[in-house]
């Protein structure tokens, strides 16, 4: 594993031991909480502005989910990884470490639907959340699965995915639009899933996208999206990379649908890595809103 993304990401870890694996987290500064959940190919890492930013008035959580950045990542007889065990995983790091009080959710990619879930169990602990480039709800009709996530999701290019840095970094440089990844911030993301038992959960959170009623995931999904307008009120910012080839506008009128009060942020040279394409002002606009939530 390369050390150049080190300097980074300046934080000192926590681990939670969820029985035989480790989930690596950090909790950065006091105050109320502020959750940050990441998708894929991401971790923690793609937090780092936002947490310094934020860390001087509140306590920032951001967990690494199993399989990716720095937590375990034990093999499929020992985790089954599917989106019920990446909530069962949040709702046991949030019982340990943070049981009571108010939560603001920030939510990315696949951190929307695992987010989501754990939110729709515990409507009352929520207080305002900030979705990016994610969903909390079933693939819109009008968008379909892209062809680059349907070979993404066969064996054989998996096999390819997982045993080649070349096919993984590939794929991470069409996450921004706006600016290329930086070596060292690139590095952060494929150093710790470098190799074949490394990338396994890269591999399998695409196999886990729900498709249809016969996908392990899809009884999850459709009880977190029946929930939905327990949300309806709550405080809530959509910052969006308009130039995302999977998480593009339709999802962003799904948000906007369910969620008409949302204070909907467009950043139309941005693609799926908000956060790395614009991060000044996607940091600053976050933050602001954290400081003052209030629904449209």
């Amino acid at each position: 594993m390369s050390d150049s993304w080190k300097a980074l990401y300046p934080f000192q870890g926590k681990r939670l031991d969820l029985g035989g694996y480790a989930m690596h987290y950090l909790d950065e500064g006091q105050g109320e909480t502020v959750l940050m959940l990441h998708g894929n190919p991401t971790w923690s890492f793609y937090y780092r502005g936002l947490i310094q930013a934020l860390r001087p008035t509140h306590r920032c959580l951001a967990p690494d989910h199993i399989g990716m950045g720095l937590s375990d990542k034990p093999g499929t007889d020992r985790y089954v990884y599917t989106l019920k065990s990446r909530v069962d995983d949040l709702e046991r790091l949030i019982d340990r470490v943070a049981p009571t009080g108010p939560i603001t959710l920030v939510l990315h990619d696949w951190g929307g639907m695992i987010g989501m879930s754990w939110a729709v169990r515990h409507p009352e602990r929520v207080k305002a959340i900030v979705a990016s480039n994610t969903a909390c709800f079933r693939l819109p009709r009008e968008k379909g699965l892209p062809p680059l996530l349907s070979l993404l999701r066969g064996s054989a290019a998996g096999l390819v995915l997982r045993g080649s840095r070349w096919a993984r970094r590939a794929v991470l440089r069409t996450c921004t639009a706006k600016r290329p990844l930086s070596p060292a911030a690139e590095d952060g993301y494929l150093s710790v899933c470098d190799g074949w038992r490394q990338s396994l959960a890269v591999h399998r959170f695409v196999q886990d996208i729900p498709l249809g009623i016969a996908e392990p995931a899809w009884q999850v999904l459709s009880d977190t999206e029946s929930k939905l307008g327990l949300f309806k009120d709550t405080p809530m910012l959509l910052t969006w990379g308009m130039k995302d080839w999977v998480f593009d506008e339709h999802f962003l009128n799904g948000w906007t649908r369910r969620f008409p009060l949302a204070d909907e942020r467009r950043f139309y040279d941005c693609g799926h890595f908000l956060l790395e394409d614009s991060p000044e002002e996607a940091v600053a606009m976050i933050a602001g809103f954290v400081a003052k939530p209030v629904a449209a």
